[in-house]
């Protein structure tokens, strides 16, 4: 729990969409207690935090935590959207966060966390691949009616628990205009010396290319203001031989990583003199977007904004 801390500090959003969280009173016991004892001044915490109850009994849900100057305006659930069959899309939910920052220009970010896919019995992943389908074709479907409404600066990210080039995420990452930031040419920034043949921009477990499971997807707006982009990879555990990247002191075993999911984040240079970073892993608590002003006398946080994942509120839970 204190290197998911670590994780928040150093990544320092200031918009931060969550991923695995009980509820909104959990965030924010995690915000108070823990987030000072790593460094971050009061000022530089999360003065709104918003978690909206979704489909897992389990109670890991997403939501959003942003600074004080980004309010989070217009919220909406589609925790009830159904198919014909009366079954419900979404494992959690798929929100619509309006932020609006502080050149008064909206962003709407949306957090997902997808069917896992790991299902029992001899049909399961037949059924987990057509249940994760069915969650990318509807936020392609939710997507698309935003940008008819007018919005251009749209941010789908979390964990959808599947590679790119998977057949169940095709309607979302082929059937729209959205971006994958990993394939930008300025996403270079991560550390991985292991030698697989692959870049390195997996997500999940070893680092490699095909344990890419968490994404940040950016409407053509925000992706063609992209600066630079990588993955933090400090609170994960970098395996040992080799291992693959470095991390905090105070990771000595597995269990004491942020997550098993890691930190991947992008910055943009949207309207001046405001940066953006957006971030996302999974089975974490966030995946989190933040904005820098770059303004004379400014705290100076890390460039641009983004949104992060990075470790889990709760304990390891059976795949859904």
């Amino acid at each position: 729990m204190m290197n998911t801390a670590r994780v928040n500090c150093d990544v320092a959003a200031d918009l931060l969409a969550v991923v695995e969280a009980e509820s909104r009173p959990v965030l924010r016991r995690f915000h108070d207690l823990l987030l000072p004892k790593v460094g971050v001044a009061p000022d530089q915490g999360y003065r709104h935090l918003m978690l909206i109850d979704g489909n897992d009994e389990r109670g890991i849900d997403v939501g959003l935590a942003t600074r004080d100057g980004f309010p989070i305006g217009l919220m909406r659930s589609n925790v009830d959207l159904r198919s014909p069959s009366g079954e419900v899309f979404f494992s959690r939910d798929c929100p619509e966060y309006v932020v609006t920052t502080p050149s008064n220009r909206p962003i709407i970010v949306l957090p997902n966390h997808f069917k896992s896919t790991f299902a029992p019995g001899r049909d399961g992943q037949r059924r987990a691949d057509e249940k994760r389908r069915l969650q990318a074709q509807t936020v392609a479907d939710i997507y698309r009616r935003l940008r008819q409404e007018g919005h251009d600066n749209i941010v789908v990210l979390g964990d959808l628990n599947d590679t790119p080039d998977s057949e169940p995420l095709s309607p979302l990452l082929r059937g729209t205009d959205l971006k994958d930031v990993s394939d930008h040419d300025a996403f270079t920034e991560f550390e991985y010396r292991a030698r697989t043949g692959g870049r390195g921009i997996g997500t999940y477990g070893n680092g490699r290319d095909n344990e890419k499971i968490d994404d940040i997807l950016l409407s053509p707006a925000l992706f063609t203001r992209v600066s630079k982009g990588g993955i933090f990879r400090k609170g994960a555990w970098p395996g040992q031989r080799p291992k693959r990247w470095d991390v905090y002191s105070e990771l000595a075993a597995p269990v004491h990583a942020a997550s098993d999911h890691h930190a991947i984040w992008v910055d943009h240079d949207l309207w001046p003199p405001w940066g953006v970073r957006l971030a996302t892993s999974s089975a974490a608590p966030y995946p989190l977007l933040w904005l820098r002003r770059d303004v004379p006398g400014s705290p100076r946080r890390r460039e641009g904004a983004g949104v992060v994942a990075a470790g889990g509120l709760e304990p390891p839970t059976p795949a859904l």
